[in-house]
């Protein structure tokens, strides 16, 4: 194990310290704007926002970190991102939130896409699915803790402050590193049509779960504060949904890998669907509702790696890279557009409406998988396994041993 890590040390620690403010950041931003007096459409346009600069970051911010270097674009980064998180401090505008969380969507994806690019570089193919599965965990693990830094008293002011000191400090660990600066690897081309004809299931599970997933970040915290959970209350509720994901990912994979995935994802989904229905029934009732969440969390984190290991179960290593792009860009898709329509759905019907989504979204999934597992013949692979993750960059998908390094013969 430590030998693993070490040469991976200074990346880890800088990206632990990265997510511990953009997990605060991305709690704070829709509860404070909810104190502004923010609607719901708005709070969910921010997230929007946010995932449209990730969209434009992925295809943008790979050339300068080409012109300029890992630890340079980094450093870049970081500081454009601290930044804009002091902006919101000293404005209270929303037209000049969106164009901020915009920005910030556009920096973060680079600063994603260096990490995840520089750990795939400094690790040997044979140990990728351990670093793998430790940076998933300091990535988990940070959001979750990140959670807790909400139960700090003081100013408005004094939260955004604490989130551009982790970011900026995420840079000393990086800088100071010894380690040789990796070259980038071009971005593969987009295949959507190839996507959706060797794999419908990951192409509309990646788009909805999309559609979820980008309400739950931007809008869970306002659902929260509008149950009437203080500060500190909202920051345990994130925090368990997220320990519920990196708790339950793991179990729901392994079980995945021994059944088709599209039975599981049925499942998973419908179980979810179920989970989100109860919520609205226990939403009275603030201890029921932590245990709901921690459930929910855990089959919600699910969904997306069970997407993307069908998506392996029908492709071979030399078109992964390729067709990983494209899932990402249905999954920013639905990122964008979820918040804005479940945000204006919490403004007609009220904060309850946004478990309606969640319960729409995972069931609309659930039925797919279920008749694309009725009408179309097993898939059997025994190349593929599901692995803990979350939606970040392209690069990450070179650190599975499933993929063959751009660098090595196919």
């Amino acid at each position: 194990m430590l030998r693993n890590l070490r040469p991976i040390t200074s990346l880890l620690v800088g990206a632990a310290l990265l997510l511990l403010g953009v997990g605060l950041l991305t709690t704070l931003i829709p509860l404070r704007g909810r104190a502004l007096g923010y609607s719901t459409t708005m709070l969910g346009a921010l997230t929007s926002a946010y995932y449209a600069g990730y969209f434009v970051g992925t295809f943008t911010l790979p050339r300068l970190i080409q012109r300029i270097g890992h630890i340079r674009a980094f450093a870049f980064c970081t500081a454009s991102v601290a930044c804009l998180v002091l902006f919101h401090a000293l404005s209270s505008n929303p037209w000049l939130w969106l164009l901020l969380r915009l920005l910030a969507g556009i920096s973060l994806v680079g600063l994603y896409a260096i990490i995840e690019s520089w750990l795939n570089a400094q690790t040997e193919p044979a140990r990728r699915g351990t670093v793998f599965a430790i940076y998933m965990m300091v990535n988990l693990g940070s959001l979750a803790v990140a959670q807790q830094l909400l139960r700090i008293q003081g100013e408005p002011i004094v939260l955004f402050v604490i989130v551009a000191l982790l970011v900026c400090a995420a840079t000393l660990p990086v800088v100071a590193t010894r380690q040789a600066q990796p070259g980038l690897q071009p971005m593969p081309r987009l295949q959507l049509s190839r996507l959706y004809a060797l794999a419908p299931t990951a192409g509309v599970g990646a788009l909805l779960s999309g559609l979820a997933m980008g309400a739950f970040w931007g809008l869970l915290p306002v659902y929260a504060r509008g149950l009437g959970f203080d500060l500190t209350q909202v920051g345990t509720y994130m925090s368990v949904a997220i320990l519920g994901g990196a708790a339950l990912q793991w179990p729901i994979g392994r079980w995945s890998d021994r059944h088709d995935r599209r039975i599981a994802l049925a499942a998973v989904c419908a179980l979810a669907t179920v989970l989100a229905m109860l919520q609205l029934v226990m939403a009275r009732w603030h201890g029921a509702m932590i245990a709901l969440i921690f459930l929910y969390g855990g089959l919600t984190f699910a969904v997306y790696p069970i997407v993307v290991a069908h998506l392996v179960d029908h492709l071979s290593p030399e078109e992964l890279l390729s067709a990983s792009s494209s899932v990402l860009l249905i999954y920013g898709v639905g990122s964008a557009i979820g918040p804005i329509a479940a945000g204006a759905l919490m403004s007609g019907l009220g904060p309850n409406s946004l478990f309606g989504w969640f319960a729409m979204t995972q069931a609309l999934l659930a039925a797919y998988a279920a008749y694309r597992y009725w009408h179309y013949h097993r898939t059997q692979s025994t190349d593929a396994n599901f692995r803990m993750m979350l939606r970040t960059t392209p690069a990450a998908f070179e650190m599975l041993p499933e993929t063959e390094s751009p660098n090595e013969p196919s």
